[in-house]
């Protein structure tokens, strides 16, 4: 659908400018007199390419920024056309003013954010229903965008311990690679050169540098085939259960995805229920968000307990995923009614867990690689020395 630009007059004789989706431009005219307003000048706008990803700072900036305007007094429509022209980023300015549009029509914020997914999360979305509900909705945005920063926080610690080793081994594969390829064949012709003997791993690193040369596209091609491989079989139930359930029983790193796991799992849920949301929606929101479906089933067994009458506690400790701190403490949260709050503090305590944990990660895998590289590599050099070796002691 084609977006119109538009200025139009108000009874009170206020110049307004903001854009529409519309059919066509007559379509636009016709919204605008149902609006009571007097049209002006109505233009199609040239499609042109924004800056398409919104960051969490972005979004995080917005709520701030909107809590504040609503504290001070400002309108809704009025604080929104303000964040609408001074954010920086292009994209979540055209989604801002679709905003502003939606709200002007008489839609809910809520329901004028649910239809930005890329922008706004569904738990962004029921936290602000919540707060517009509950006539709290300047507290409940400050809350949000709290919540926001310290998930955003943990899934960056998350993030830096992952790419770390990745990093390192992409460097050592390159290095491999170079040495094979470049390096291996000039030791080959010369010791082909003056017809010597080569010893064992000798002929066993000029054997794979030719082997790599000569097949280098198979290597390269294997390797895109594994990964699109994994990839759908990630996307198919069982795969995605059975990888998840890997990556936490491993060592060091499984105790980090699990920490960090419970962490956004207990926040994302204590903030959810102490803004007003229920806990049947809490649960299902923060199934999504899980990031991991061992820990999204628990957490809908949950849901369907609570739904029955039972407890939350009960499902998540079959689930064997969280430590019984958490079960205890979850399980005492739910008897004298202050579960948001137990929630926030085992959050609070996890998030200092997860420092440790990457800590120790990165830690343990500094010498692993330090070893890996010397064994492989320093292997290499060793294997092409070895004959050089022979003939010294020959000549000696």
């Amino acid at each position: 659908m084609p977006t119109f630009a538009y200025t139009a007059r108000t009874l009170s004789g206020e110049l307004k400018n903001a854009t529409m989706e519309a059919t066509s431009r007559d379509d636009v005219v016709a919204q605008l007199r149902k609006q009571k307003l007097i049209v002006v000048k109505v233009d199609e706008e040239q499609k042109k390419k924004r800056g398409g990803k919104i960051k969490t700072k972005d979004v995080v900036i917005f709520t701030r920024q909107f809590s504040t305007m609503i504290n001070s007094g400002l309108p809704l429509v009025q604080a929104l056309d303000i964040l609408s022209k001074q954010s920086e980023n292009p994209a979540l300015q055209e989604v801002t003013r679709q905003v502003v549009y939606d709200v002007e029509s008489g839609h809910t914020v809520a329901d004028a954010l649910r239809r930005h997914p890329k922008a706004f999360t569904d738990l962004y979305v029921n936290m602000v229903a919540a707060g517009e509900a509950g006539g709290i909705l300047d507290t409940i945005l400050m809350r949000l965008a709290g919540f926001l920063e310290k998930n955003d926080a943990l899934i960056g610690k998350v993030k830096s311990a992952m790419i770390y080793p990745i990093v390192i081994m992409s460097v050592a594969l390159i290095a491999i690679v170079v040495l094979l390829i470049f390096v291996i064949p000039v030791f080959e012709n010369m010791f082909a050169s003056v017809n010597l003997s080569l010893p064992l791993p000798t002929r066993v690193v000029i054997e794979l540098s030719r082997i790599v040369k000569g097949y280098w596209w198979a290597f390269l091609g294997g390797g895109w085939l594994l990964q699109f491989s994994l990839k759908r079989y990630y996307k198919t139930p069982d795969g995605q259960l059975r990888i998840d359930k890997m990556l936490l029983n491993m060592p060091v790193l499984g105790d980090m995805l699990r920490k960090s796991a419970v962490s956004r799992f207990t926040r994302t849920l204590g903030t959810l229920i102490s803004s007003g949301v229920s806990i049947l929606d809490g649960l299902e929101i923060t199934a999504k968000t899980a990031g991991n479906r061992v820990i999204h089933d628990a957490i809908m067994d949950s849901r369907a307990s609570i739904a029955g009458g039972d407890t939350i506690s009960a499902p998540l400790q079959k689930s064997n995923v969280f430590p019984p701190m958490v079960i205890s403490m979850i399980a005492v949260g739910e008897q004298t009614g202050g579960l948001d709050e137990m929630l926030t503090k085992i959050a609070d305590f996890y998030d200092t867990e997860v420092d440790t944990a990457v800590g120790g990660l990165l830690s343990l895998m500094e010498p692993v690689m330090i070893v890996f590289l010397g064994v492989i590599v320093g292997g290499m050099v060793v294997a092409m020395y070895l004959p050089i070796f022979d003939m010294i002691n020959a000549v000696q």
